[in-house]
């Protein structure tokens, strides 16, 4: 008899921007791979064309109120998951483990900071077709620290890398994780330590998770 596929696991990182999302998506996809384990890293917004309307509008190409943002983010966050090609539930039914760069609490920390956050969160969490992550890891770094990195490293900023604005997003992932900590496994990690650091942080809550 054929031994069934094992499911992949479902990891998601956040945090402000600056907090080296980048970096810990990268040294756990290959700490993941050279255990074995097939990786597909995603984000969002996704390739799709919504996900180009959503990129035109973070880089100021385009304006759109926060609640459009916050609609567009969960058309765009449903063809995430179902997209039958390489999607998130394809992927994950294959074995492959999926690392994605942004998920709904993105959208309730940004959008939800500036219009309806009860409405950003019952689109996103009452969804049936947008799926719980096995794991979210939210790297927390102060605005001051963010900044400090944005300037350091990019010519151009998005529309929310101010200190202001950030400032007020860090406060609402908090609000944000605080309210989903019961049906939500979130692991906070201090992002201000060294990239080993932080990896190794990570690594302490993901391997048992996996098996590891």
């Amino acid at each position: 008899m054929e031994q069934a596929t094992r499911r992949g696991r479902f990891i998601v990182f956040e945090g402000i921007d600056g907090a080296g999302k980048t970096t810990q998506i990268e040294l756990l996809a290959k700490h993941l791979q050279a255990a074995g384990r097939r990786v597909y890293r995603t984000a969002e917004p996704t390739e799709s064309v919504t996900g180009g309307l959503l990129r035109d509008a973070l880089s100021g190409v385009s304006r759109r109120t926060a609640a459009e943002m916050a609609a567009l983010f969960t058309l765009d966050r449903i063809f995430h998951n179902v997209n039958p090609v390489n999607g998130i539930e394809k992927m994950l039914a294959d074995g492959v483990d999926v690392i994605c760069d942004r998920y709904y609490y993105s959208s309730l920390a940004y959008q939800g900071s500036e219009t309806d956050a009860e409405w950003v969160r019952a689109m996103n969490i009452n969804c049936p077709e947008i799926r719980r992550p096995d794991i979210c890891i939210f790297l927390d770094l102060t605005p001051e620290q963010s900044m400090e990195r944005i300037n350091r490293n990019r010519v151009t900023h998005e529309i929310y890398e101010t200190e202001e604005r950030l400032e007020r997003v860090r406060r609402q992932f908090m609000t944000a994780i605080e309210a989903l900590r019961e049906s939500d496994n979130v692991a906070v990690v201090n992002a201000a330590s060294t990239p080993e650091q932080v990896h190794a942080e990570i690594l302490s809550v993901v391997s048992p998770l996996l098996g590891l």
